[in-house]
């Protein structure tokens, strides 16, 4: 059975979850502490029956502990109409802060408006792409924020915080960026300019009247945001 190195940073973390020491979990699940001690380090993969004992005593399902699953009872998102959309909350506050809130409306509204150009565009490569981006920047937002109190167990991450610290997740974004510029050009050439919606201003407020002022929104506040910078580095 081939077990991948999810496998193996999953049944650590899980140990640690825990609580347990290697010792009283190996003991647990009919192994030597040295044979888990393997196991958790990715340099021996187990047969069936273990991966059984350690789904029964972490109580995840296989799919969870193989890494096919992101689900503790192994379900997985199988269509889009499935995933939780905040934006359908129309009560939904984040609460303590008003300004996190309006921020999520902006950000949100505007994801909208730009994956429904995007599917408009026509090209999987550029939305592919261009979710890749966005990925890594949520992702790094959100790291920065798990780790900021110098407490948290990162062993929930698959990308070591040395690589994260180095800007691995940085190097990803560019190569994502030059893969959605390279997925755009190639629609320019294959389908022609007219395969891109309108993007006039006249033309977003009428097709987005509620999603277009969120993107302007940022469009304006970034611009004013970058050009202050550029200014105060002239000075």
């Amino acid at each position: 059975m081939e077990i991948n190195h999810d496998f193996s940073r999953t049944l650590a973390l899980l140990r640690r979850e825990k609580k347990v020491s290697q010792r009283t979990a190996a003991q647990a699940l009919g192994v030597s502490q040295a044979l888990l001690s393997h196991y958790e380090n990715g340099a021996r993969e187990p047969g069936l029956a273990f991966v059984r004992k350690a789904c029964d005593y972490y109580n995840v399902s296989a799919d969870f502990l193989l890494g096919r699953s992101m689900q503790r009872d192994g379900t997985t998102i199988i269509a889009p109409e499935e995933l939780y959309d905040a934006s359908a909350q129309k009560s939904n506050v984040l609460r303590g802060s008003v300004a996190a809130m309006l921020n999520k409306k902006l950000l949100v509204n505007s994801m909208d408006m730009l994956f429904d150009l995007l599917g408009k565009v026509g090209s999987k490569e550029a939305i592919t792409a261009a979710s890749a981006y966005l990925g890594d920047a949520i992702y790094k937002i959100f790291r920065h924020l798990y780790r900021a109190p110098g407490t948290q167990n990162e062993n929930f991450f698959s990308i070591p915080a040395n690589h994260f610290l180095a800007g691995c997740t940085d190097a990803d974004m560019i190569f994502a960026e030059a893969d959605y510029l390279d997925a755009l050009s190639e629609q320019v050439k294959e389908k022609g300019k007219e395969s891109f919606p309108s993007m006039q201003n006249d033309a977003l407020a009428q097709n987005y009247p509620g999603a277009c002022q969120s993107l302007l929104q940022i469009v304006h506040t970034t611009g004013e945001r970058v050009n202050r910078t550029v200014e105060n580095r002239k000075k």
